[in-house]
């Protein structure tokens, strides 16, 4: 084989070489995409807002139990039509407060696990935020309205 054919094939091998997979970063897409070095992640800032939300939980807790023990004593309220309003609208607040609990401790673990699920492709994220989104739509309006007789 002649040397100049050699160095022909060598040449041509290193620039396959340089088109193939490189472990240690991403090659930008064709149309101009790709990543950026300056788009970051803190695993730590998401644990902290995924605890921050998660926390809203206690004062909701605490709302709903100053709301059922203002209730004590009340009774079944039938008889009344105060009391039975009262029956009705304390009813819908803590069905409201109890699915505002649930949806801070979904979106809080939600965040939590973010710093890992950040690998993931963003259609897997979507879908799981908008699956939470649908779980805890809100809840249409119940007291205080003017009922019919």
């Amino acid at each position: 084989m002649p040397w100049d054919e050699w160095e022909q094939l060598k040449a041509e091998t290193a620039a396959r070489q340089s088109s193939s997979m490189r472990l240690n970063q991403v090659a930008p897409d064709p149309g101009g995409g790709g990543y950026s070095e300056d788009l970051k992640t803190d695993k730590r800032a998401w644990v902290k807002a995924g605890e921050g939300v998660s926390g809203l939980k206690e004062g909701v807790t605490t709302a709903l139990t100053k709301l059922d023990s203002g209730q004590a004593g009340l009774g079944d309220g039938q008889g009344i039509q105060s009391a039975a309003a009262q029956k009705e609208l304390y009813d819908s607040w803590k069905k409201y407060l109890g699915d505002v609990s649930g949806r801070c401790e979904a979106l809080g673990s939600l965040l939590k696990t973010s710093g890992h699920d950040l690998s993931k492709p963003d259609e897997t994220l979507l879908g799981e935020l908008n699956a939470h989104a649908k779980k805890y739509a809100d809840t249409e309006a119940v007291g205080g309205q003017a009922k019919e007789k």
